[in-house]
C-alpha cells in the first residue's frame, strides 16, 4: 500500500491508493507530496542497499564511451576495450553494465549497426565495404544481425532511404545524486521543458525503433499543451519522461535515462498515473514482441511492472505487442 500525501494550502490529505511492490529484491518506500506548483514529490529510500552510482565510476564509464566512440570504425570487442582502459574485462563487463542498463557488446555493436544504417542511407559506398567498417568480416554475417535488428535486409534499408537510430551515444550525467536516498520529483512537463526532453530521447532511442525525432518533437508539444507529459529530475538532469492519453487509457511513451534504469524510476511514473490519472482504468502500452533482438529488456521491464501480453501490433512498419495492465482493486472489492 503506498501513501501519497497531498497538500492543499496549509491542509495536508493522506490519501491510500493500492500499490504494486516493487518487483525483485528491492524494496521502496514512498511518501508524495503535491505541491502548490502541481510539482509531485517523492522520497525514495532503499530498505537493500545496493552498489552506490558514484560520479567516479560515472567519469570511468564515460572514458569507456568516449574510446568506443572514437573507433566505431574498428573491431571492437570486450577484451579490446578493457585493455585500451586497463580494466580487466571482468569488472569493466560488470561497472558497464551496472552504470547504463546494457551490456559493452549490446553498446558497441548497436552503435557500429546505427553507423552502418547511416552509410547506407547517405553514402554510396557498397554494402561489402560498410560491413568491414561495422567490424563483420562477412557480407553475410552484417546482413543477418543487421536484419535482426531493423526488420530489413541492407539493401532493402538503403532502398528505402529513411534512417532512424538503433542507438546514439550516451551521454552520462557526471553528477548523479546518491540513489540510497534520492529524492525525485515528478512534475507536468512545460514548453520549457521541451528542449531537455528532445536531448533526453537521444539516449532512450533504444526503446523506440523507427522514431523520427520531428514528429515526436510536434507530438510532445501537444502532449505539453494537453497537461499529458510528466517528467522527473535529478538536478537538471532529466531521468525520465512518460506521455499518455486521458482518451485511450494508454501510456504512448515511457523512458529511463539508462543510469537510472535499477532505481525504481519507471515504477514512479506508473504509481502516480494509476493513483491520479488512471484510476479503476485499465492500461495499455506498445513494446517489442518476443523475442527481438533490438529489445534491450523494456519487454521484459513492463511485465514486472504487472503488464500482460495482448495482441500483436505493426507500427510504423515495426512489429510491437501491445500490453494491458488491469485495473488495481483495492481489498474487499471481490467481496462487496
Amino acid at each position: 500500500m503506498l501513501l501519497w500525501r497531498q497538500a492543499q494550502g496549509d491542509k495536508q490529505i493522506i490519501v491510500t491508493c493500492p500499490g504494486v511492490d516493487v518487483p525483485g529484491h528491492m524494496i521502496y518506500e514512498k511518501t508524495a507530496r503535491i505541491m502548490k506548483s502541481g510539482m509531485i514529490r517523492f522520497v525514495i529510500m532503499k530498505a537493500e542497499r545496493r552498489e552506490t552510482m558514484n560520479s567516479y565510476k560515472v567519469e570511468n564509464i564515460a572514458a569507456v564511451i568516449s574510446y568506443i566512440e572514437a573507433h566505431l570504425n574498428e573491431k571492437l570487442d570486450l577484451d579490446t576495450v578493457a585493455n585500451a582502459v586497463c580494466y580487466s574485462k571482468y569488472h569493466l563487463h560488470r561497472m558497464f553494465t551496472d552504470t547504463v542498463g546494457i551490456t559493452l557488446h549490446d553498446y558497441i555493436q548497436r552503435r557500429q549497426l546505427t553507423e552502418a544504417a547511416k552509410l547506407l542511407v547517405f553514402s554510396k559506398k557498397p554494402i561489402i565495404e560498410i560491413a568491414l567498417i561495422a567490424g563483420y568480416e562477412s557480407q553475410q554475417a552484417f546482413t543477418s544481425i543487421f536484419k535482426s535488428m531493423y526488420k530489413q535486409t541492407p539493401l532493402e534499408y538503403r532502398q528505402n532511404e529513411v534512417f532512424y537510430p538503433l542507438q546514439l551515444e550516451f551521454t552520462l550525467n557526471k553528477n548523479p545524486t546518491v540513489p540510497d536516498t534520492i529524492m525525485q520529483e515528478i512534475s507536468y512537463a512545460t514548453l520549457a521543458d521541451i528542449p531537455d526532453w528532445m536531448n533526453f530521447i537521444k539516449l532512450v532511442i533504444d526503446g523506440f525503433p523507427c522514431l523520427d525525432e520531428s514528429s515526436h518533437l510536434e507530438q510532445v508539444r501537444q502532449y505539453v499543451g494537453q497537461r499529458q507529459a510528466l517528467i522527473m529530475r535529478d538536478g537538471s538532469t532529466i531521468i525520465g519522461a512518460a506521455a499518455f492519453s486521458h482518451q485511450t487509457g494508454s501510456i504512448d511513451f515511457l523512458a529511463v535515462h539508462p543510469q537510472y534504469r535499477h532505481y525504481g524510476v519507471a515504477k514512479a511514473f506508473l504509481d502516480f498515473m494509476m493513483c491520479n490519472i488512471f484510476v479503476g482504468r485499465e492500461i495499455s502500452i506498445t513494446t517489442f514482441r518476443e523475442g527481438d533482438k533490438a529489445d534491450t529488456g523494456q519487454r521484459e521491464d513492463y511485465k514486472r511492472l504487472g503488464f500482460a501480453e495482448s495482441e500483436l501490433l505493426t507500427e510504423f512498419g515495426y512489429p510491437t505487442q501491445r500490453l494491458i495492465l488491469p485495473p488495481k482493486q483495492e481489498k474487499g472489492d471481490d467481496e462487496r
